[in-house]
């Protein structure tokens, strides 16, 4: 079985508030993004569960992969056999574009179908949120206004695929750790919920990432490429999540060079 998660991008992101959990109170919408990685799941010819990797470099312990967490999960409770995960990273990590929650989810339902588990969108959503704040939306992978930790949804009725698309990840990351502890919480002017409603050539005055003026800061070439994106004729322009790639949509997509060091996708 192979299927092929798609990445996604924030249309602004406001960090309201603190909770007493220790996690954050966020405003945003989750938009699905046609960047693609691909994964496969076979049966072990060995009877040893394997996660084999391709593609974009990723980071931090195979093990700690959300694949193989998404597999484990499910397995503390169902019957699965073993199985050889073949996954194939075209969306690059740390970005704030959802590689690995969309990872982690279409494993999920994958697994659901391949042993015929029957859980419910609202189980696999519930698995999903063990995984990861972002993880969820990918269950149902359409926009929605997230609110909460990211894990309270509403549908919203926004329709942009006929722009253009241009995503720019710099060869800088950011941390979400770090990124969130260098953020005052507040609420936006406009309330997102609102002003996602408007014309979206009104959203650059409108629309706004809280995490940008640190990482603007501390790594400038995203601020940068913002500024190049509205140079060369984007209606609305921002970083993803807590960064570091930045989107830009467009009528047409410009002819614009950036640094070759810096990965590019034109959708």
């Amino acid at each position: 079985m192979i299927r092929f998660p798609n990445g996604k991008i924030n249309i602004g992101l406001s960090v309201v508030e603190k909770r007493p959990d220790g996690y954050h109170n966020i405003e945003t919408v989750f938009y699905p993004l046609a960047i693609e990685d691909a994964l496969e799941i076979v049966p072990a010819p060995d009877n040893n569960t394997r996660l084999h990797l391709s593609g974009t470099t990723l980071l931090g312990n195979e093990s700690e992969n959300l694949v193989l967490k998404a597999y484990n999960m499910l397995a503390q409770q169902f019957q699965l056999s073993p199985l050889h995960f073949y996954l194939h990273k075209i969306i690059p990590p740390e970005a704030g574009l959802g590689g690995g929650s969309s990872n982690a989810a279409c494993a999920l339902t994958m697994l659901n179908e391949m042993f015929n588990l029957s859980l419910s969108k609202e189980q696999l959503h519930d698995f999903a949120e063990k995984l990861g704040a972002d993880c969820p939306f990918f269950i149902e992978n359409t926009p929605v206004f997230a609110s909460g930790k990211g894990t309270v949804f509403q549908s919203v009725a926004l329709d942009i695929s006929a722009y253009k698309f241009l995503v720019v990840k710099p060869s800088c990351s950011v941390s979400t750790k770090e990124a969130y502890s260098n953020i005052v919480p507040k609420k936006a002017p406009c309330p997102l919920s609102e002003a996602i409603k408007q014309p979206i050539h009104e959203w650059r005055d409108l629309i706004f990432n809280d995490f940008e003026p640190f990482a603007f800061k501390k790594h400038p070439q995203i601020q940068h490429i913002k500024e190049t994106l509205y140079e060369n004729g984007a209606i609305y322009a921002s970083m993803s999540g807590s960064g570091s790639a930045v989107y830009g949509i467009f009528n047409e997509i410009p002819t614009v060079s950036f640094s070759k060091k810096y990965i590019t996708f034109q959708i």
